[in-house]
Formats: C-alpha cells, structure tokens, sequence
C-alpha cells in the first residue's frame, strides 16, 4: 500500500468530466487525485486505462458515496468486498465516506442529515466499526452540509465529535460545509472549527457554493471557492496543522489551469501556515532561552 499525500500537498478530484485534462497536465499541477469508487469499481476500457494511468502516476485518495454510515439496512458488505479489493489494487492509503445516510428502501441518490442523537451515534459508530473490519484499515468520516435537521438532541459539532470518540476513527474536515452549514444555521464557523479534534484530521476539502441568499447557502461543487472559505481554510491550518487538501470541483469545469490557480492557492496557504508555525517556535525557543 502506498503512503498517503503528504501533508503538504494539494489535490484534484478526478472527474471524468476533466479526465483527458488530468492526463495532458504538466507534472507536479497537483500532488495527488481522489476518485469515488463507487463510480469506477468495474470500468474498464477507455477509462479504466485512463484510471489506471492516473493512478500509477499519482498519489490516489478516495471519497465514498453510497455507503450509508448512518442508514438502516444493513450495509452492503459484498460492495464493501469489491470496495477492499479496489483500494488495494490502487494502493489507496486514504479512504474516507460521509457522515450521513443515502438509502431508505433503495438509493436516494442524496446524502441526508442523520439526527444528531446519542442513538445515532452508537449506531453511526458501529456501522463504521464493521466497515473498517470489512476494510481491513482505518477510515475517515466527513462532516456533511445539511438543509434540513431533523432532530437534534446535540449540537452537530458535539454530535460530529461523539462519533469520532466511539467509532475511533478518523476526520476529513471539510471547509466548506462548516461555512456552508454555519450560515444556513446560525452558528459561529470559526467556534465549530476551533472544536474540531486536531489528532484526528487527516484531510481536508475545500469547494464553492452557490450563493441562494444572504442566509442560503448550496454546496454545489460548481464554482470557485469563495474568499470567505479561503479564509476559514488559513484558519484551519492555523488552528489544526496542515494536512492534504482536495479542491473539489464536480461540474461547471473550466479550463485546468483555472482550477490550478486555486490548487496554487492552497499551496500557498500551506506555506504560509509552515512559515507561520516556524516563526511560533523560534519566539517560543528564545522565550525560553
């Protein structure tokens, strides 16, 4: 199994929409790629060549879709097999899924809220449990944007974080939902970030939304990221570390060297961050001196 991305590096998602782009780009665009499996396990032919070409050449992380963590009927474990055999094939080293459901007698097609209870979070928990048994490997949850709570007996930043303790598992954090969600419900984003664990964040994502009104926020993954969420990003690498960061971008796509600009971005706030914390313990050596 190959190592995951190093801390310092800043990815793509791979799209078939921009496949061709991926291929044709100049070495050293971007660090690393993530794919969900759930879209390429089984393709063959023109675009399982191209995956496979892309893989061999770059760090491959994946992001789930369809496993339904917080869901009632039992999970799929038979997809949760070709899941294991895919990541390995690949040397996947990062794999994370969304903490929420997608299945209610079939697929919704939709990553829905689960209510922030404490029976969800056994519940949530040990179907993360089974998953990493199934996996062979530790796995990441990602806190998802939401529309629409449908009860909650917590906060969601105490929720996010109870599931994390009793599944031992680890975080994407994703930026872009904190602000999204902050503003849809009111509460502060750089508090809910501060209340992150920082030992378990092993990756971020970042993306655009759609601005619906000034207290409406859509996740859309159609736009560039919004100077706000740039924001919030410096803050998390400010308050957490660094670690990999995706920029997502599923439709809407322009041309490569666009989206590298914003890729070039996140390196440069990855610097800055490194900057920044070589400078905290200088002072704090010679305050010490």
């Amino acid at each position: 199994m190959s190592e995951r991305p190093t801390r310092y590096s800043a990815g793509l998602g791979l799209r078939r929409g921009l496949m061709d782009a991926l291929l044709q780009a100049p070495e050293g665009a971007f660090d690393f790629l993530e794919c969900a499996p759930d879209n390429w396990i089984g393709v063959g032919g023109r675009y399982g060549d191209a995956l496979a070409r892309l893989s061999a050449r770059h760090p491959l992380t994946c992001h789930g879709l369809s496993l339904s963590l917080g869901g009632v009927e039992p999970l799929d474990e038979t997809f949760l097999v070709r899941t294991r055999r895919f990541l390995d094939q690949h040397q996947v080293a990062l794999y994370s899924e969304h903490l929420s459901y997608c299945t209610d007698d079939g697929h919704l097609y939709d990553l829905m809220p689960i209510p922030f209870t404490e029976e969800a979070v056994g519940h949530v928990a040990a179907r993360i449990g089974q998953v990493q048994d199934i996996l062979g490997r530790r796995i990441a949850v990602e806190n998802v944007s939401y529309y629409a709570a449908p009860f909650q007996a917590m906060d969601e930043v105490d929720f996010v974080n109870a599931v994390l303790q009793e599944a031992d598992c680890d975080l994407l954090l994703d930026v872009n939902n904190i602000y999204v969600n902050a503003i849809n419900h009111g509460y502060d984003a750089h508090q809910f970030l501060q209340r992150m664990p920082s030992s378990r964040i092993v990756s971020y994502h970042i993306a655009g939304h759609y601005d619906e009104a000034g207290d409406l926020k859509v996740d859309t993954h159609g736009a560039a990221v919004k100077d706000d969420v740039w924001s919030l990003l410096q803050a998390a690498y400010a308050q957490h570390g660094v670690q990999p960061t995706l920029l997502e971008r599923d439709f809407n796509f322009p041309p490569l060297a666009e989206l590298l600009v914003e890729v070039q971005r996140i390196r440069q706030l990855q610097a800055d961050a490194s900057q920044a914390n070589h400078a905290g313990q200088q002072v704090s050596h010679a305050a010490r001196a």
